[in-house]
């Protein structure tokens, strides 16, 4: 399913040949973040679906945060010239993002259920403080 949603995204901005593409595309945020008391009450399952939500995002965003850090930045906005081969370093990156994401998940399915849930709930609480910390990064910037 996620692959699907990454190659219509991709779709959609290959075939604007005078667009210039996102950097980030797909998921990059998530809808709620959560005290270790609330997960504590979730369901393994509940769990599950968070991590990997969390999971998506990360994968979304962080490989190009030297670039942006929210979608909608496209090459053209950061000087990068539109060219052939520039474009097609975008879409490269953009297929090897959707295979290590999907690699990665089929595994967590199968592996991850047997995770102890202290631990999941420790991931998830990480990597929740980490997309937090993408609301700072522009405080890392200097002049």
């Amino acid at each position: 399913m996620t692959g699907i949603g990454f190659a219509q995204n991709k779709k959609t901005t290959s075939n604007k040949k005078n667009t210039s593409m996102n950097i980030i595309t797909g998921k990059v945020n998530i809808s709620k973040y959560h005290s270790h008391d609330e997960l504590d009450r979730m369901s393994k399952g509940e769990l599950l679906t968070l991590y990997t939500e969390r999971i998506k995002v990360i994968v979304n965003i962080l490989p190009n945060i030297a670039f942006a850090t929210k979608p909608g930045i496209t090459m053209s906005d950061l000087g990068i010239p539109d060219t052939k081969e520039n474009k097609k370093a975008l879409e490269n990156n953009v297929d090897a993002s959707v295979s290590y994401f999907d690699s990665t998940i089929e595994f967590q399915k199968t592996i991850l259920p047997y995770s102890d849930t202290r631990d999941l709930i420790a991931a998830i609480l990480f990597y929740e403080e980490t997309l937090k910390s993408l609301h700072t990064y522009n405080d890392y910037k200097t002049d």
